[in-house]
């Protein structure tokens, strides 16, 4: 019976372990009447890294590599949402930095000799200048290295930082309806001053250097302050340009297309910021083409554990989540300033992007 009892205490030390921050608790009595016995082998694992695992290739749809289908394969990988350099955390969400996350599965390409062709499957209004810089060179990088063919399939939205990493694709492929384009620079600044004034909050900076609180909501900025982050915003609006402009063809007429504006699909391919009008089985039907895969070669993506994928469309929930139903705009300060390659209709970007 004492060997009993022990087990049981070592089951109870062992799951509030597993539950780690939510507490493990027991009302009442317990009681075991009569004899327990157990045998064999009992073995417990446990996850201590937020039940996260390492890339996996993942069939879609699920099954297995035929003998005919031994010779190559096309995986998708999907860029959805705000593109920055930070994990994005929620309920439900699994906390993952875009980032991060895009770097590890160009990786995971490398090293799997049976991906033969790449499909980007993008939805995203873009994101942060920097986050989407060392995206779109991470991939001129795999492209250099691996010689596969890359093709970019923009869904709902493919702007902002999200149209400045397609744009390094062997060919870019829109929907119809996709809404396309916002080659600009936005950095969302506020004055609260007024406002805090109505609640008697005043600020009382102590600093050293006039302009190290530049941007800051709890006062306006001078002319001299607003100039500088202006320079900033056209010095970034030139590069994400000359980025466009090394890798596409536009003639002199679409030049108006720099200017943040976007455009469907459609229009976008007239204006020639994208290929060919289609959809996601065209992009992959085409990948294979360009690799001389067979037009029945499996598709994979690369998932974690616990991140499901039964089609080419399943996103990886990653969602932000805030205590507060409503932000705030301007009092996010330790997310603020960030210039962000991102086109804005929805004002909860601000936050998300830390904007």
């Amino acid at each position: 019976m004492l060997d009993m009892w022990r087990l049981l205490l070592l089951l109870i030390v062992i799951i509030g372990i597993g539950c780690r921050s939510r507490p493990f608790l027991m009302n009442g009595a317990m009681n075991v009447n009569g004899d327990m016995k157990m045998s064999g082998n009992m073995n417990t694992s446990m996850k201590t890294d937020n039940t996260a695992s390492r890339l996996v290739s993942v069939m879609i749809p699920p099954g297995g590599f035929s003998a005919c289908q031994q010779s190559g394969k096309v995986a998708i990988v999907d860029i959805d949402g705000i593109l920055i350099n930070k994990n994005i955390s929620g309920l439900g969400s699994m906390g993952e930095n875009p980032v991060a996350l895009f770097r590890e599965k160009l990786d995971a390409l490398r090293v799997d000799p049976l991906v033969k062709a790449v499909v980007l499957r993008i939805n995203s209004p873009g994101g942060g200048v920097t986050a989407t810089d060392i995206m779109s060179r991470d991939l001129i990088r795999f492209r250099e290295d691996t010689n596969v063919p890359v093709i970019a399939c923009l869904m709902d939205v493919g702007a902002g930082g999200a149209y400045y990493l397609a744009a390094h694709s062997d060919t870019i492929i829109a929907h119809p309806t996709s809404i396309v384009g916002g080659i600009g620079v936005i950095l969302n600044v506020y004055n609260m001053e007024d406002t805090l004034g109505q609640f008697n909050i005043a600020s009382a900076p102590i600093k050293a250097g006039d302009q190290i609180d530049i941007a800051s909501p709890e006062r306006a900025m001078d002319q001299t302050e607003r100039a500088t982050l202006q320079r900033i915003a056209d010095s970034f609006h030139a590069r994400f340009i000359a980025h466009v402009k090394s890798v596409r063809s536009l003639s002199a007429e679409h030049e108006e297309n720099f200017e943040g504006g976007i455009l469907t699909g459609t229009d976008a391919l007239q204006s020639g910021l994208v290929d060919t009008v289609g959809y996601l089985d065209d992009a992959i039907a085409l990948a294979r083409k360009r690799s001389n895969l067979a037009v029945d070669s499996p598709v994979v993506m690369f998932r974690r554990d616990n991140d499901r994928a039964y089609s080419q469309f399943d996103v990886t929930p990653n969602t932000p989540f805030s205590l507060l139903p409503i932000k705030m705009p301007g009092l996010d300060r330790s997310s603020l300033p960030t210039f962000l390659y991102l086109w804005q209709p929805d004002p909860s970007y601000l936050t998300t992007a830390g904007g």
